[in-house]
């Protein structure tokens, strides 16, 4: 394990939140007390207890209904999935962040760390038309353009399965990491 944060796909993200009865949503202390966020909005992380309040102010209770909501978000918004697990043992699953390049330290800070998901992607180069539509949603920079070619560094890969849903061609799945 090692890392608090570790990184999924929306999909994990929506089973993660199914198996829960209860949730609290605080906003992301990212957004809250940098420089502000240009994709998202404030309210986007999603707890599961209340035995930690985040790093952002406004904690509350919020229903199932506001939770399919903020997956919807995500969604569209183009976040990173992050669950964490507790502190300081890091066995207890917590809550999930929502998470993108404009504003969270995460992605802005190289000593910031995550552990990767557990799945990797894998691009059926037959089928790629190297359009590059998923190299922008690739915070990671795993994806680039080089000569109108598409490269894909799949150690630099974290499993959050963005580039999956933004490929018009359907050649890019997830599968199971080694």
């Amino acid at each position: 394990m090692g890392h608090m944060h570790f990184v999924c796909t929306h999909a994990e993200a929506r089973k993660l939140t199914e198996e829960r009865e209860r949730f609290w949503i605080s906003n992301c202390g990212c957004r809250e007390g940098g420089k502000g966020c240009e994709r998202s909005r404030l309210d986007v992380c999603l707890f599961f207890s209340t035995s930690m309040p985040g790093t952002g102010g406004n904690f509350h209770e919020v229903g199932r209904e506001f939770v399919q909501e903020l997956l919807q978000h995500a969604h569209e918004k183009r976040l990173v999935a992050r669950p964490w697990y507790q502190p300081p043992e890091l066995k207890k699953l917590d809550g999930i962040c929502f998470c993108c390049d404009d504003c969270c330290e995460y992605f802005g800070d190289p000593e910031a760390t995550s552990g990767k998901g557990r799945f990797i992607e894998l691009t059926n180069t037959d089928s790629c038309t190297h359009c590059g539509d998923c190299v922008p949603v690739c915070y990671f920079d795993a994806r680039k353009m080089e000569n109108e070619k598409l490269l894909v560094n799949r150690d630099d890969c974290y499993g959050c399965g963005l580039c999956v849903e933004v490929c018009p061609t359907d050649c890019i799945k997830m599968v199971p990491s080694a």
